[in-house]
């Protein structure tokens, strides 16, 4: 039990690192804007659907691996909650358009995102 514990924060560590290295820089290149987050999101619904669908389709990965690579390094690296804040904050500022196209985009390019990993990892 500690050792699935222990491995879920250490992947979880890592995975908020890089999304905060991912986001700095996408803010560094293009300015502060919600783009970071969004590429976040997708690269890691991407990465999530690929390795599921490696691990399911072409190898087994231990159940402890699958758990600390889906929930600890992925479920940080991406980031629901920075997303509803953005959009949210997006909205308080009047930019309602921009606010609805980050929620809707995000969703839409998410669940491409999953769908494209899913399939390349099953046909790997």
């Amino acid at each position: 039990m500690w050792e699935k514990v222990v491995l879920i924060a250490v992947a979880g560590a890592t995975g908020s690192l890089l999304r905060y290295g991912v986001s700095g820089l996408m803010d560094d290149w293009l300015g502060p804007t919600v783009l970071g987050t969004f590429a976040v999101n997708v690269a890691g619904a991407l990465a999530l659907g690929l390795f599921l669908g490696v691990s399911e389709e072409r190898f087994m990965a231990p159940a402890l691996a699958r758990t600390a690579i889906a929930i600890g390094f992925l479920g940080a690296f991406t980031t629901f909650s920075t997303l509803m804040f953005e959009s949210v904050d997006l909205a308080e500022s009047r930019s309602f358009v921009a606010a609805a196209a980050n929620v809707l985009g995000s969703l839409a390019a998410g669940l491409v995102a999953v769908y494209v990993g899913l399939t390349l990892g099953r046909s790997v």
